[in-house]
C-alpha cells in the first residue's frame, strides 16, 4: 500500500530522499546553495513589487534584497480569511527562523519572503476560518473561477469582524489582534492586499517580505517559463510520468494528479481576470499548420468548452502572459527562477509535489532550491494540559477515533482482556483437552475456540465502551480535549485560526514562543505551551 511522500521523506528513508534531496538537514548543503546564488541579481522590475513592513527590519530586508549576493528563504500559501489556518502563521515563522539560521551559518545576507499563492482559483477553500471552541466564520461564496487575486473583500466582512470581536472579547490580547484585522480587512480592498497587510503587520519586527505574483510584471518575467511549459509539453509529460512510476515503485503516492497532454499553465481567456481554465490535449484542434513533434498535436481544448491553438497559446505567453498562470507543479520553478531561493519551506503536501517537480528543473534550465519542512505545532493551553494529566494521556493519544479512545480509557477501569478471560472460564482448556483425546475433533475444537474468543473480545470491548460512555466527566474531558487538540479528527494547525490563540496568549508572546521553538531541520510535531 502506498503512503504520502512526506512521512518517509521527513523520516530520512532512502526511498524518498533518492527522489528529493534532504539537504535541508545539512549546513554544508545550505552553504552550497548560497555559493550557487551569490552572483545573482534580482530581475529588473521585481524589487518594486516586493512588499515590506514599514518597520526598520522591513526596510533593511528590502534594501538587502536589492544587493547582489543576498539570498532568500521562501514560503507561500493560499490566501485565507483572517490568515486562515494556524499553519500559515507557522510557515511565516519557519521562513523567518530559517533565514536567520542560513545567515548565521553561511555568513550570507538572507531574507524571508512569503509568496502569496494568488493565482489559485478555489475561493471556497479560503473563504472561511474556525475560531475555537466552535465559531465558524465564512465569506459569501462567489461564482468565479478567476484567480483569487482579482476578488475583493465583501461588505459581509464587517459582520464577521463583529462576531469575532464578540467571541474574543474576554481574552486579554483581543484588542490588538482585532485591530490588526480591522485595519487589513476593509470592504472593497483586494483579498490579496488584506491578507498581505495582515502578515506585514504581524511580522513587522521580523521584516517579513511579501510578494504577490499575480501581476503584469511577474507574468512578463515568467513568460519564458510559460513558453517552455507549452512548447515542451511532451517532454514534461514524460518526466512526470517517469517520476510517477518511481514514486509508485517506492510505495509513495503522487501528490498532484498528472494529466498527460496538459501544459503546466492555466489559460484565462480574453482577460487576466477571466476564469482560470485547464488545457487538455484530448480532441486537439484540427488545424495542423506549423506542427511541432514536441507538442501533443497543435492545440488544446479548454475545460468548460472551447479550444486554443498552440500558436495562439505561445503568442499569449510571449505578448500577454498575464492571461496565463502557473500550476502547482510549475510554481516552484517560477519561484526559483525569479528569486535567489536557498530553501523553500513547505508543508507535508508541498513536499509531495516538490518531489514530483524535481525532475522538471533541468528542462527549464533552473537550479532548484532545497525543500525544507515547515515547523509543526500543537498549542496546549493550561486547561488542556490539566485534562491530559488527569486522564494520563499524551497529546498524541488524542489523534484517534473518539470511540476508540473512550474504549481505551474505559478498558483501564474494566480491562477487556480480563473480562474476556472470565467469560471464557475453563472453555479453552476443555477444548484443548478434547482435541488432544480425540484427534478427529482437534480442528473443530480450534475453530470453536477462535470463534468464542472473538465473540468474548467483542463483548468485552462493548462493555468497556459502555462504562466509559456512562462516565459523563470522562466523556466531557475527551470531547473537550479532542476539540482543542484534534478538532474534527484533524491536526489543530489545519483547522483552527490564529486570532483566537493570539488573543488568548498575546500575539507577541505567541510569536516569540513559536520562533524560539522553530529548529531548522526538525521534522516532528512539537507540543507548545505558550
Amino acid at each position: 500500500m502506498s503512503v504520502n511522500f512526506a512521512g518517509p521523506f521527513l523520516a530520512g528513508e532512502p526511498r524518498a530522499t533518492a527522489l528529493l534531496t534532504d539537504g535541508f538537514r545539512r549546513v554544508a548543503a545550505w552553504q552550497e546553495e548560497v555559493r550557487a546564488r551569490q552572483g545573482r541579481q534580482l530581475p529588473a522590475g521585481l524589487l518594486a513589487l516586493v512588499q515590506a513592513p514599514g518597520s526598520e527590519a522591513g526596510r533593511r530586508n528590502l534594501a538587502a534584497l536589492a544587493e547582489t549576493g543576498t539570498v532568500a528563504v521562501v514560503t507561500g500559501q493560499q490566501l485565507g480569511l483572517f490568515l486562515g489556518p494556524l499553519y500559515t502563521f507557522y510557515k511565516a515563522c519557519s521562513a523567518i527562523a530559517w533565514a536567520r539560521a542560513v545567515e548565521r551559518e553561511t555568513g550570507a545576507r538572507c531574507v524571508p519572503i512569503f509568496w502569496l499563492q494568488t493565482e489559485d482559483h478555489d475561493f471556497a477553500e479560503i473563504a472561511s476560518c474556525t475560531v475555537p471552541p466552535a465559531l465558524q466564520l465564512a465569506l459569501p461564496l462567489v461564482e468565479s473561477r478567476g484567480s483569487v487575486a482579482h476578488l475583493a473583500v465583501p461588505a459581509a466582512v464587517e459582520d464577521l469582524l463583529a462576531r469575532l470581536d464578540q467571541a474574543l472579547a474576554p481574552l486579554p490580547d483581543a484588542p490588538r489582534m482585532l485591530g490588526i484585522l480591522r485595519r487589513a480587512w476593509t470592504p472593497g480592498r483586494p483579498l490579496a492586499q488584506a491578507f498581505a497587510a495582515t502578515l506585514l503587520e504581524i511580522f513587522a519586527e521580523e521584516g517579513l517580505l511579501v510578494l504577490d505574483p499575480r501581476c503584469a510584471e511577474v507574468a512578463r518575467l515568467s513568460s519564458g517559463l510559460y513558453e517552455t511549459a507549452i512548447a515542451r509539453t511532451q517532454e514534461i509529460d514524460c518526466a512526470l510520468l517517469l517520476r510517477g512510476q518511481e514514486l509508485e515503485r517506492a510505495g509513495l503516492r503522487e501528490q498532484v494528479k498528472v494529466r498527460p497532454g496538459s501544459p503546466l499553465v492555466f489559460f484565462h481567456g480574453d482577460r487576466p481576470e477571466d476564469a482560470r481554465r485547464r488545457l487538455s490535449s484530448r480532441g486537439a484542434v484540427a488545424h495542423r499548420e506549423n506542427e511541432d513533434s514536441r507538442a501533443p498535436g497543435n492545440g488544446w481544448q479548454l475545460d468548460g468548452g472551447g479550444e486554443v491553438s498552440r500558436a495562439e497559446l505561445l503568442r499569449v505567453a510571449r505578448e500577454e502572459p498575464l492571461r496565463l498562470s502557473s500550476s502547482a507543479l510549475l510554481r516552484p520553478v517560477v519561484q526559483d527562477a525569479l528569486l535567489p531561493v536557498v530553501a523553500y519551506v513547505g508543508g507535508p503536501a508541498e513536499l509531495g509535489y516538490l518531489a514530483q517537480t524535481a525532475p522538471l528543473y533541468r528542462l527549464f534550465g533552473v537550479r532548484p532550491s532545497l525543500s525544507a519542512p515547515r515547523a509543526r505545532f500543537r498549542l496546549i493551553d493550561p486547561r488542556s494540559a490539566a485534562r491530559l494529566e488527569a486522564l494520563g494521556l499524551a497529546p498524541q493519544d488524542l489523534e484517534v477515533d473518539r470511540v476508540k479512545l473512550l474504549s481505551m480509557l474505559g478498558s483501564e477501569r474494566a480491562p477487556a482482556d480480563a473480562l474476556a478471560r472470565r467469560f471464557l472460564g475453563d472453555l479453552p482448556a476443555l477444548l484443548a483437552e478434547s482435541g488432544a483425546k480425540h484427534p478427529g475433533l482437534a480442528r473443530a475444537a480450534r475453530r470453536t475456540q477462535v470463534t468464542v474468543e472473538r465473540a468474548a473480545a467483542r463483548f468485552a470491548e462493548r462493555h468497556a465502551r459502555l462504562l466509559a460512555a456512562q462516565d459523563a466527566t470522562l466523556v466531557d474531558r475527551v470531547d473537550r480535549l479532542q476539540a482543542a487538540l484534534f478538532p474534527g479528527g484533524a491536526p489543530q494547525e489545519r483547522v483552527h485560526s490564529l486570532p483566537y490563540y493570539a488573543a488568548r496568549h498575546g500575539l507577541s508572546a505567541l510569536k516569540a514562543a513559536v520562533l524560539a521553538a522553530v529548529q531548522p531541520g526538525q521534522t516532528f510535531v512539537q507540543d507548545l505551551r505558550p
